[in-house]
């Protein structure tokens, strides 16, 4: 992954999110160690410090948990409250971006869904290739 140091996102932020992806993916299992903010800050030619607040984001959210001179590990349900959170946070607010921006172009709700059904087929055509 590669950080985004000039946009409006925070690097912590960034950091939080990939890790969340990595959980996502599979790389990570519950009880799994994660990598220590050394580790994360030799990975992204960051600063310790920043990497720690992506990783105290993640625990402040009881996506990962804490054992005490050990490190940072995957807490139990971690991908499921990721899952979650994205649809509840996320994608909820895409969707009020997309209906907001529909309505100033004046594309109704029918037309606003063959767009979306067109492009969900559009991915699927695309990943059988």
């Amino acid at each position: 992954m590669i950080l985004n140091t000039d946009g409006s996102k925070p690097i912590y932020v960034q950091i939080a999110e990939w890790l969340e992806n990595e959980i996502m993916s599979g790389s990570f299992k519950n009880d799994d160690k994660v990598y220590s903010q050394y580790q994360l800050a030799e990975m992204f030619n960051i600063n310790p410090a920043t990497a720690a607040k992506g990783l105290n984001i993640l625990a402040d959210e009881q996506i990962l948990y804490k054992k005490r001179g050990l490190g940072m590990f995957v807490a139990e349900g971690a991908k499921e409250s990721i899952l979650s959170k994205r649809k509840n946070e996320t994608l909820k607010g895409l969707i009020q971006e997309l209906v907001l921006e529909a309505k100033r172009l004046s594309v109704g709700e029918d037309e606003l869904m063959e767009m979306i059904r067109a492009e969900d087929e559009g991915g699927k055509n695309n990943e059988s290739h």
